[in-house]
């Protein structure tokens, strides 16, 4: 099983959201664009996921799959994905977190045997559950771990081979700093001061690499733009601010063995980059 010392959590990023763990159902508060950002990540899940599986049900269009949500928060990801059928484990390392998670899931009875939740990091489940998941998600998490490496290799260990691995991020550019920083938290106060670290933030570039070296190959980066005075985010073709990745892990395993956490693994093979169409990356 993965094993390593080192952690992905941060002490300091669980004092943020500890402090926010009640608010996550207000769709008008703190996590307002969390909650319209579902109009963009959910059918951008459902409809990558359909394309690579032979598993479609019609009204349940991802029955069968089962998908770990990682930092899910209250469950504002995990419900939506539910109820399209899927078998979600939402982890979180806030317990807080979790009980508002699990008293929200249990007004939907749709849920009650679709979603389930657990309050650990991501490391412990890459230790328990190896190749279990069709796809993991990390949806606004990546910019708020200690370390995105570690975080990378350990969603790699807990998904099959072919598995999907879904990112929504923010891009390290004075661009991001100006919107994601100086304006959404301390102008607009969209989100609370303090949420967001620049140098935290990760451009497309450098997450793809640590991807590549982790045995994934991207499919797809697409820029998003969240507007505040409607509320709504769309996919525009600059990623220079936030911007969503798709990337599936390589089907030969030998090639993404971080059991052993040796050096000389490394992916010798061919590796490309591909957007949607339309689609560019800029970091």
């Amino acid at each position: 099983k993965y094993s390593t010392s080192k952690t992905t959590v941060e002490s300091g990023e669980l004092k943020k959201f500890q402090a926010l763990s009640q608010k996550w159902w207000d769709r008008n508060g703190e996590f307002a664009a969390l909650h319209a950002l579902n109009d963009l990540r959910v059918p951008f899940i459902r409809d990558t996921l359909l394309m690579h599986s032979e598993k479609q049900q019609s009204g349940r269009p991802l029955h069968g799959l089962r998908i770990l949500d990682v930092g899910c928060g209250g469950g504002l990801l995990s419900e939506p994905l539910g109820r399209l059928g899927a078998m979600v484990t939402g982890i979180d390392p806030l317990e807080d977190n979790i009980r508002i998670a699990d008293v929200h899931k249990s007004f939907d009875p749709v849920l009650k045997e679709q979603v389930q939740y657990s309050a650990c990091p991501l490391e412990q489940m890459a230790m328990e559950a190896p190749g279990m998941f069709d796809a993991v998600i990390a949806s606004e998490v990546v910019e708020h771990v200690s370390d995105v490496e570690t975080f990378i290799r350990c969603a790699a260990q807990v998904l099959k081979p072919g598995g999907s691995l879904f990112i929504t991020t923010i891009n390290k550019t004075f661009l991001s700093y100006a919107l994601a920083i100086v304006a959404a938290e301390k102008i607009l106060r969209i989100v609370p001061n303090g949420t967001h670290e620049w140098g935290k933030f990760i451009s497309p570039n450098k997450l793809e690499a640590h991807l590549m070296s982790s045995g994934f190959t991207v499919e797809t980066i697409n820029g998003m733009l969240y507007n505040p005075l409607f509320g709504s985010w769309r996919w525009i073709i600059n990623a220079s601010v936030n911007y969503a990745l798709h990337a599936v892990k390589n089907k030969i395993e030998e090639k993404s063995d971080f059991m052993s956490e040796r050096s000389d693994g490394k992916d010798n093979g061919s590796y490309q980059s591909k957007s949607n169409a339309g689609s560019t990356v800029q970091s």
